[in-house]
C-alpha cells in the first residue's frame, strides 16, 4: 500500500505526464507522420522574400529532423553579397517499419524496402538567392548495400573440408556477410517531397511551425 508521500508523488508524476503528452501532441504527430505529400511540390522550390538568416535556420532545422548534418554553408542574400547556401548530411541507414519515430524513410514502399534490405540515404540541400527570394533544391541519394552473400545463407566463403586438410580462416569474419560496396538506386523523390514541404511550411506558416517546435 502506498504511503501518503508516495501517493502525492505518483499524482504529481501522473499530472506531469499528462501535461507533457497534451503539450507535445503537435510534436508527436509531426514525428510519427512519415507520409509523402499528396500534392506535387516543385524541386527546386521557390520561397518568398524574407531574411536570409531566418530562411537558413528553418532549412537547417528541418534537415536535422531527418539526417545528421555533416557540413553547411549558410546562404547570404544582401545588396552587396550573394552566396548559395548548402547543407550536406552524413549517410544514414534507412529506418524500418518498426521505427515510426524516424523520418528518413517515408511510409509505404520506402519503409518496407528499408526493412527488408540494407538501404542508406544522404541529403544535399541547396538554397540559392533569386532577387529578394530564394529557391531550395533537395537531393536525396539512396543506395543499396552490396554483400558477398545474403544473411543466414547456407553457402559460405570457406567450405568445410572432410579430407583431413586444415582450413584456417584469417581475419575472424565468421559467417557474417561482408559488404562489397553500395549500389546507387537513384534519388528518393518521396523523401525529397517531404523535406520540401516541411521547409515551405516552416518558412511560410509560422503558426504551424511553432506547433512543430
Amino acid at each position: 500500500m502506498l504511503t501518503p508521500h508516495l501517493r502525492n508523488a505518483t499524482g504529481i508524476l501522473f499530472a506531469l505526464g499528462v501535461f507533457m503528452v497534451l503539450g507535445g501532441c503537435g510534436q508527436l504527430a509531426y514525428r510519427l507522420d512519415r507520409r509523402a505529400p499528396e500534392q506535387f511540390i516543385p524541386n527546386p522550390l521557390e520561397l518568398p522574400p524574407m531574411d536570409d538568416q531566418f530562411v537558413w535556420s528553418q532549412v537547417v532545422d528541418t534537415v536535422d529532423d531527418y539526417f545528421r548534418i555533416s557540413r553547411e554553408q549558410p546562404v547570404q542574400n544582401s545588396n552587396n553579397f550573394l552566396l548559395d547556401g548548402r547543407v550536406e548530411t552524413s549517410y544514414r541507414v534507412g529506418s524500418s517499419v518498426l521505427e515510426p519515430w524516424r523520418k528518413d524513410s517515408t511510409a509505404g514502399f520506402e519503409a518496407l524496402q528499408s526493412t527488408l534490405q540494407s538501404i542508406r540515404r544522404k541529403a544535399t540541400v541547396i538554397v540559392r538567392p533569386r532577387g529578394a527570394g530564394y529557391t531550395v533544391e533537395v537531393i536525396v541519394q539512396k543506395d543499396l548495400e552490396d554483400t558477398d552473400r545474403t544473411q543466414y545463407a547456407t553457402e559460405t566463403t570457406a567450405t568445410r573440408r572432410h579430407d583431413g586438410t586444415i582450413v584456417r580462416q584469417v581475419g575472424g569474419a565468421g559467417d557474417s556477410p561482408q559488404t562489397l560496396g553500395w549500389i546507387s538506386l537513384g534519388r528518393d523523390t518521396s523523401l525529397e517531397q517531404r523535406i520540401l514541404r516541411d521547409i515551405f511550411r516552416r518558412v511560410t506558416e509560422q503558426d504551424a511551425r511553432r506547433a512543430h517546435l
